[in-house]
């Protein structure tokens, strides 16, 4: 009796043991892959500017041509800010710059960067609750992103891509189908708008574009369960 208890000791100290052990490698490379992402904190937001929201509306164009000059990272926070950033509302707390149908913000922004001073041609995700960017692809994007867009050249030429994509699911889930064929579209555009009217603060061109092969633009982004909605390629006019 003594020996097989024994025995179920020595067992169970070297099961714990190797939990133990796997438990602390799996960590390692957790921590690992967390610190070889690059997170990247963007320069603050300006929440004033020397353009009116009536000279924005006044002076926006649909602008298709821009030249070889990079953006800054500066105007890249701006404009992803202006996407869907957060601001504060001192009665419902946080919320985001664009108006969404039951506050459930199912948008994702990514930037599709190529020549931006400060940064690495890749594509990020911007992260909006702490206006931060993380990369999930490395290298120059334009291209392929200009293929998937039926070829548009202004996408490839652009210094930068805005993409938005959503989740339908977060909507439906409070609105049903209504959430998908409506409110998720209504959120696109409110968003869409708010980059377009800040580019045109910013004395930047842009322009929405729609066409593009869906399965295509998600390939080039490494998503499988968002939907690709706009793309908006920026640069200066």
């Amino acid at each position: 009796m003594r020996k097989k208890v024994l025995f179920l000791g020595i067992l169970a100290v070297l099961i714990l043991g190797a939990i133990s052990v796997h438990t602390y490698f799996f960590a390692e490379s957790l921590q690992e892959i967390e610190e070889s992402k690059k997170y990247i904190t963007l320069p603050p937001a300006r929440h004033k500017g020397n353009v009116s929201v009536e000279e924005a509306i006044f002076g926006r164009r649909s602008i298709r041509a821009y030249t070889a000059e990079p953006l800054s990272l500066e105007e890249v926070s701006q404009l992803l800010w202006a996407a869907g950033g957060i601001t504060v509302d001192a009665v419902t707390g946080p919320t985001r710059s664009y108006p969404s149908a039951g506050a459930m913000y199912p948008l994702t922004i990514y930037l599709v960067a190529g020549k931006v001073n400060g940064l690495e041609p890749g594509i990020y995700r911007y992260n909006w609750h702490d206006h931060s960017i993380d990369q999930v692809k490395d290298g120059d994007f334009r291209e392929q992103l200009m293929l998937a867009s039926l070829g548009q050249r202004m996408v490839g030429n652009a210094p930068a891509n805005i993409v938005i994509t959503a989740v339908y699911s977060w909507t439906e889930r409070q609105y049903g189908k209504r959430g998908e064929v409506r409110y998720v579209p209504m959120d696109t555009g409110h968003a869409g708008q708010n980059v377009e009217l800040q580019a045109e603060a910013l004395g930047l061109g842009s322009v929405i574009v729609g066409a593009f092969n869906d399965d295509a633009v998600k390939e080039v982004l490494g998503i499988k369960d968002e939907e690709p909605l706009y793309i908006i390629p920026v640069g200066k006019k």
